[in-house]
């Protein structure tokens, strides 16, 4: 199982491991792709503050982050798992797994980035920002930019098996699985359940999403699960307690889509 997950865009401090090497991280095939947007990014940022500040959509309030970029290549790593912070991750809490689901975790998790493309929870990264909605200057939108790169990579980092999306649509513009890799994949959506004058109505709103994936993710892991399609992966949640709606692709190379229906969170 291959579970792709969003960012976050807060982020915990680097940390006081070695420097990155972009080298060392997941899927090797991306390295050029990850220096020419790091290349760009620190060059940006030490160039114009000014430049920078608009080009990543920072308020006046976030200027610090450009000094984060500008000090990317010497700042110290921490696992990308502890990097990313936020809602959904607060709910998948990896710190507080046991030994067996943190191994699982490693090997199952990938958070896809604007600036890395992809990396997996237990790559060593600095804190950045860089969110996939950016456009460089030299390089453009970077949802656009790693289509290709990502096309080439990732078909092949499932294996054989599942494929769990839980990303927001700004990163599944980088990488849309298709033909038979498509056919195993299951794209989630949180729907929250209200009674109004009788009548339920359902909305996507954003809490509710984030920690429901995270507890989602979290519970899998904690049960070891391993479902090999779509539609084990189903059994397995209804299993766990989640109340889960699917609908099978009419046609060949589509995902499943699957509704997640909550109520409220704990």
């Amino acid at each position: 199982m291959l579970v792709l997950l969003p960012p976050s865009e807060g982020k915990a401090a680097s940390g006081r491991g070695a420097p990155l090497k972009v080298e060392s991280l997941s899927l090797p095939g991306l390295a050029a792709a990850r220096e020419a947007v790091l290349g760009e990014l620190v060059e940006l940022c030490v160039a114009d503050e000014e430049k920078a500040r608009d080009v990543l959509g920072l308020s006046e309030g976030l200027r610090g982050e450009i000094a984060k970029n500008v000090g990317l290549r010497t700042a110290g790593t921490r696992p990308a798992g502890e990097i990313y912070t936020g809602v959904l991750y607060d709910a998948l809490d990896l710190g507080s797994l046991d030994t067996a689901a943190r191994r699982l975790a490693n090997k199952s998790l990938m958070v896809f980035s604007g600036l890395w493309g992809a990396v997996r929870v237990g790559d060593r990264i600095p804190s950045y920002r860089c969110s996939m909605g950016v456009k460089l200057p030299g390089l453009g939108a970077l949802g656009s930019y790693w289509r290709t790169p990502m096309a080439e990579v990732m078909p092949e980092a499932p294996g054989g098996g599942l494929v769990l999306d839980l990303r927001s649509s700004a990163y599944t513009a980088a990488w849309k699985p298709k033909g038979v890799v498509a056919e195993r994949t299951a794209s989630v959506r949180v729907l929250q359940s209200q009674m109004v004058n009788g009548v339920e109505k359902r909305s996507v709103v954003s809490h509710f999403n984030k920690a429901t994936k995270g507890r989602m993710v979290r519970e899998l892991l904690m049960a070891g699960a391993r479902p090999k399609s779509p539609a084990e992966l189903v059994d397995v949640l209804r299993q766990l307690g989640f109340v889960v709606e699917a609908r099978a692709p009419e046609r060949a190379g589509r995902a499943w889509a699957l509704d997640v229906v909550v109520t409220e969170i704990h």
